[in-house]
């Protein structure tokens, strides 16, 4: 069976084909533009190549209340044009077959748990750190969305004690996001976070910022595995950082061999490594064709 996967992100959209295994068989990518024009590449994309089934991934926010009439649409963004746009519509307009929609890092998760660091887990959270600030949270065997779904880029942290950058959320200000995300690194220094040494101490900073809202997200839902995946954890030597940080932060409180003798496993990066979304996206896919990943 062929099964359509749309990793739908910010700045670029992530195409691709694969099968009821978790293969991708096929991809494509190209920038993120005006949504009409960005969704005919889309449809023009899996144009002949007989899926059976769509599954998306998508920035954010998006309703994922199937029983709104706004369901599938984009709600608040500041990105032209994308406020309101029903990617669900669009794409059940050109093909008529089951749609599975989602954030693109509730994808993520779900690709991971599916194929990935959390496969055969029934909890997870994963938070991707790049233009933004997101996290995709499973847990009990079941993508959490509650009210809209999962903001967790959005949370407030303290500040640094060193730290006097203002941080850039247009909402937050100096939310996670405003402190933590790609852009915010490059405005406080100057220079993309790709381009600082790795003994800079902007990690030292990133990994506090991080740390703690993943020992708040540990305390609040005991997930079994935390991921952290995107451009900024691309970064390996936050890895060892964070995990020292959470470590402290909790300090001995949640007594479980896995935190207090495992910490090197469970806070990974993505086992699917960048192909995270778009496989997730395909397990969205899976899903909403009744099939078994």
């Amino acid at each position: 069976m062929r099964i359509g996967a749309i990793e739908a992100g910010g700045t670029k959209f992530i195409c691709g084909v694969g099968n009821e295994k978790g293969e991708i068989l096929d991809r494509i990518s190209f920038p993120t533009e005006a949504p009409e024009k960005t969704l005919e590449q889309a449809v023009s994309y899996f144009r002949g190549k007989g899926v059976e089934a769509i599954g998306i991934g998508s920035f954010g926010p998006i309703d994922l209340d199937r029983s709104s009439p706004t369901f599938g649409r984009v709600t608040t963004t500041p990105k032209p044009g994308w406020s309101g746009f029903d990617i669900v519509g669009y794409m059940k307009d050109n093909y008529p077959v089951p749609i599975g929609f989602d954030t693109d890092v509730n994808a993520a998760v779900f690709g991971e748990v599916k194929w990935g660091a959390a496969k055969g887990l029934d909890s997870c959270v994963y938070y991707t750190v790049g233009t933004g600030v997101g996290v995709g949270v499973y847990t009990e065997g079941k993508l959490v969305h509650g009210l809209v779904h999962p903001e967790g880029g959005h949370v407030l942290i303290r500040r640094h004690p060193e730290d006097s950058f203002g941080g850039l959320c247009s909402y937050h200000g100096d939310c996670l996001e405003g402190m933590a995300s790609g852009p915010a690194l490059e405005k406080r220094w100057g220079v993309k976070g790709s381009e600082l040494p790795g003994d800079h101490q902007a990690w030292e900073m990133e990994a506090y910022y991080l740390a703690q809202t993943l020992s708040g997200v540990i305390l609040l839902l005991s997930p079994k595995k935390v991921i952290l995946g995107g451009g900024v954890m691309h970064q390996k030597q936050l890895f060892p950082l964070i995990r020292k940080e959470v470590t402290q932060i909790l300090n001995g409180y949640v007594a479980s061999p896995a935190i207090l003798d495992g910490m090197d496993n469970y806070i990974v990066p993505p086992g699917l490594s960048d192909n995270a979304g778009l496989c997730g996206a395909l397990a969205l896919g899976i899903e909403a064709a009744g099939l078994s990943a």
